[in-house]
């Protein structure tokens, strides 16, 4: 998608595949470390087995 690195948040190489988790860890994670902000638009995107996915855009 050539996104910006400062645009992607990622925390797979704390936790690794964590399934069903792994937006709202990403989301608890990037809070904490001050990513994201109250007003943020968000992209949340996830991906599962037999081609299973969903996205989502949120007001954080």
């Amino acid at each position: 998608m050539k996104l910006p690195a400062d645009k992607v948040f990622l925390n797979i190489q704390d936790y690794g595949n964590s399934v069903s988790s792994s937006i709202p860890l990403a989301l608890y994670d990037a809070q904490k470390k001050g990513v994201l902000k109250k007003g943020m638009k968000v992209l949340l995107a996830g991906f599962g087995i037999g081609n299973s996915w969903g996205a989502t855009i949120i007001d954080y």
